[in-house]
Order: C-alpha cells, then sequence, then structure tokens
C-alpha cells in the first residue's frame, strides 16, 4: 500500500496552496475530523448459483474516527458490525440463520476545492470484512448444516463529491472500487455428521464496489448504500478421502439506509 498513499500525499502537497483560500469559504464541505457514530439497516442477499442463496433483513451499529492534516491531507478509521436472522435455499430451506458481519477500514485522501460550493475527496486505504453464520440445525429436508466463516482483504479506492445544495445542507455523493486481495473460506463440514473434514479454502480473484448517497447538515448525516461483491472460485481441497471440495462463485449484494452523528 506504499505506492497508493505516496500518490495521495503528492496529491496533497500538490493542492495544498489552491486549497488554502478555496476551504476557507467551504469548511462546511471539508472531510470533518473527529468521532462518527451510527446505526444501520440493510436487506442482504448471497448467492451461490445453482447451489444456495441467503437473504434477509439486517441491523448494524457503526463508528468512525478521521484525522485532518495541512492541506486537506486526512487519514479514516472505521468500523462496522451487522447481524441477521435469514432465510436459506438450498438442498432444502431454514429460516433464522444467524449471519454476523464485521468489517474494518482504513483509509488517506484529500480535500481539494476546485470551485466554490463543490469538493472533491479521493482516498485509497485497506479493509477487512469478517463474516460468519451458523446453519447448523435441520432444515425442511431432515438435512442439518454447518458453520461458515468468510474472510475478505482488499483494497478500497473511492471518491466522495460534496455538493453545497443550500440552508445548509450538503449533497455527498461517494463511488468507490474495492479491489479484491484475497480470502478465506472455512467450512465445519464436520458438523453435518456426514463423515466430511473441516476445511479451509483459499480465494484469490473477484472484485467488489459500493456506493453511497449521504446528505450532510451540520452534525448529522443520513442516506442510502449499496454494497456488491464478486468472488470467482476458491481452490481445491480435501474434504474425504477422494474427495476434494471448494468454495464456489459467489455475489453478495447488501442494500440499507444509515444514519450517523458527527461528534
Amino acid at each position: 500500500m506504499k505506492t497508493p498513499v505516496a500518490v495521495v500525499a503528492m496529491l496533497g502537497a500538490a493542492f495544498a496552496a489552491a486549497n488554502a483560500q478555496a476551504s476557507a469559504s467551504n469548511d462546511h464541505l471539508a472531510t470533518r475530523p473527529g468521532w462518527e457514530v451510527g446505526g444501520q439497516v440493510a436487506h442482504y442477499r448471497y448467492l451461490e448459483p445453482g447451489f444456495m442463496k441467503l437473504e434477509g433483513d439486517r441491523a448494524g451499529i457503526l463508528g468512525a474516527y478521521t484525522f485532518a492534516g495541512a492541506g486537506g491531507l486526512f487519514s479514516r478509521i472505521d468500523v462496522r458490525g451487522s447481524y441477521g436472522q435469514l432465510e436459506y435455499r438450498g438442498t432444502g430451506t431454514k429460516s433464522g440463520v444467524p449471519d454476523w458481519l464485521i468489517e474494518t477500514r482504513a483509509v488517506v485522501g484529500v480535500d481539494v476545492f476546485p470551485g466554490n460550493g463543490v469538493s472533491l475527496s479521493p482516498y485509497v486505504g485497506l479493509g477487512y470484512r469478517y463474516l460468519y453464520n451458523d446453519l447448523r440445525g435441520y432444515g425442511s429436508t431432515g438435512a442439518t448444516g454447518y458453520r461458515r466463516y468468510s474472510r475478505y482483504l482488499y483494497a478500497p479506492a473511492g471518491l466522495t463529491l460534496r455538493i453545497d445544495i443550500g440552508e445548509g445542507w450538503v449533497l455527498a455523493p461517494t463511488i468507490e472500487a474495492d479491489v479484491f486481495l484475497r480470502g478465506r473460506q472455512a467450512s465445519k463440514l464436520g458438523d453435518a455428521g456426514l463423515g466430511y473434514m473441516d476445511v479451509t479454502n483459499r480465494q484469490s480473484k473477484g472484485r467488489g464496489h459500493r456506493v453511497y448517497l449521504m446528505l450532510e447538515r451540520d452534525r448529522w448525516a443520513v442516506g442510502a448504500w449499496t454494497h456488491y461483491w464478486r468472488i470467482m472460485d476458491s481452490d481445491v481441497q480435501p474434504i474425504a478421502p477422494g474427495l476434494v471440495g471448494l468454495e464456489p462463485e459467489n455475489t453478495t449484494r447488501e442494500s440499507g439506509l444509515e444514519l450517523r452523528y458527527r461528534f
């Protein structure tokens, strides 16, 4: 990550002089330093085409701290946790599947003021996503499931545009590409009682993106967002004598609303 960080630092130095005058009249359009806390609700859908689907509503909390430096430079650390009881459809059906998601990120960026009433904030960073769901228990066909643990390491690269729309309100859309670096999927197949071994598959190919549309005013921010992942087939690992298994290609889409308060 040294190269992206260096690029952001160079951008900050290049725009520092121009930003000094513009930011004075656009303080409300700059990335705000300090703490943020908030909550979110979302609809979640995980799909392995031809194999299974997990879908349902979830709720979560989030927190962040932002550091602001000279020349419009900023850095940010944030974390969110989300929980839902999902509906499984695959070899059978099962309701109330516990599903936990924890995600943390660190990014660096720079605020640029190309004119009055507007700002641009490109950023890059590193993110970690952890997900756990528990399919143990009998479904509609009488078969029992198993626990699954998913871990992604990725590099976000995005841009936030802030526009002054009057009366103290700021419209703040964000677009972001998430570069998938690597993943691991641990499946506790022993839970199913079928004689299979627990297995961990490595994932090396995938991509993601996210989009936000937020409204900001004073210390409050509210808006809608969507996250998307597409991960390719994993490597192949043994699960029993003469048998192997993989984590198949899958997609995840999570869309919701959130409210934040900034200290």
